[in-house]
């Protein structure tokens, strides 16, 4: 039934986006997984587009929040205002206070703002002035950063982007996809004015609760978590790294993959999940040694490397 709904999801949002097969099944692994993701990648690939797409989608409430050097947390949690009618404060809530938030640029906001933003996806509440502020069930933040501009940006410490269950890539998109996308602007789609896009809701805010909780249904048996477990300690051990993947990690990755699985209607983890969702979910949590970044390693290649060399549970491998 999820795998379904899911499948309906993902054509309505591939009216609009086209040629990010993987990139949206990314996302809406971490729709379903009820965690967060950063999309990072240079201008005009469709990183804000595929958000906005995916929120009139799934029908449920949306906000964008543009972060800029001035932004304060307050913008984005919400105040307290005094109302002169009654002597008393009210709390005005901040657009934090939606189903899916986009935090575009996130890195280009100070610290400060940036740490508020994150303490909502930890706690999902707002806390002012001793009272706290529960955020909607189907809170969700997807944050943008151009990784070629760095220029009045703050980039993200990786204990914050630790809080993110994924980093996904968006580059460029093949000649096929590109040709397609000019064909369907011919054709007078316009993919800002979505209204006129023929994109319609097909979920609801209770439908997203009723996926998310199938997902935790989903079983992963022990081979696979051991299979899930190695890959992880291996990033420990991996010469290139300083800083491997931790447990919370691990437990990202498991909660990912449920995910996936429900996605394509499976009630099972298997061997290709892992696989899929490695790179998504555990390249930007590594810390690089200084002496392999200069030979162009990252997280993603020591991914790559650790999957290519850790034996797939043959009685489980798909």
């Amino acid at each position: 039934m999820v795998g379904e709904t899911i499948e309906v999801l993902r054509a309505e949002v591939e009216r609009v986006v086209v040629g990010r097969r993987a990139e949206l099944d990314a996302v809406l692994s971490t729709l379903l997984a009820g965690g967060h993701a950063v999309l990072e990648g240079p201008p005009g690939t469709a990183k804000t587009l595929l958000v906005r797409v995916l929120a009139r989608a799934t029908g449920c409430s949306f906000r964008r929040i543009q972060f800029t050097p001035d932004l304060m947390p307050s913008d984005i949690v919400g105040t307290n205002v005094f109302d002169p009618r009654d002597s008393s404060f009210r709390f005005v809530r901040g657009p934090v206070f939606s189903d899916i938030v986009l935090a575009d640029e996130i890195n280009r906001a100070p610290a400060k703002t940036q740490a508020a933003l994150l303490e909502c996806m930890e706690e999902r509440s707002v806390t002012l002035d001793g009272v706290v502020h529960a955020l909607p069930a189907g809170f969700t933040v997807f944050a943008t950063m151009n990784p070629i501009e760095l220029e009045g940006t703050f980039p993200l410490p990786e204990a914050q982007l630790d809080r993110f269950l994924m980093k996904v890539r968006i580059g460029e998109i093949d000649e096929a996809a590109e040709r397609e996308v000019m064909a369907r602007v011919a054709e007078g789609i316009d993919a800002w004015a979505l209204a006129g896009s023929g994109v319609r809701p097909v979920l609801t805010s209770g439908q997203l609760a009723g996926a998310r909780a199938a997902v935790r249904r989903v079983a992963v048996e022990p081979p696979v978590r051991d299979y899930l477990v190695e890959i992880v300690r291996r990033t420990r051990r991996h010469s290139a790294v300083v800083l491997g993947a931790s447990t919370r990690a691990a437990v990202a990755l498991l909660t990912a993959c449920r995910a996936r699985a429900a996605c394509v209607g499976r009630e099972f983890v298997i061997p290709d999940d892992v696989k899929f969702l490695a790179p998504f979910v555990l390249a930007h949590r590594l810390s690089i040694a200084p002496e392999a970044q200069m030979e162009s390693v990252d997280g993603y290649r020591v991914v790559a490397e650790i999957l290519e060399a850790t034996p797939v549970p043959r009685s489980q491998a798909a």
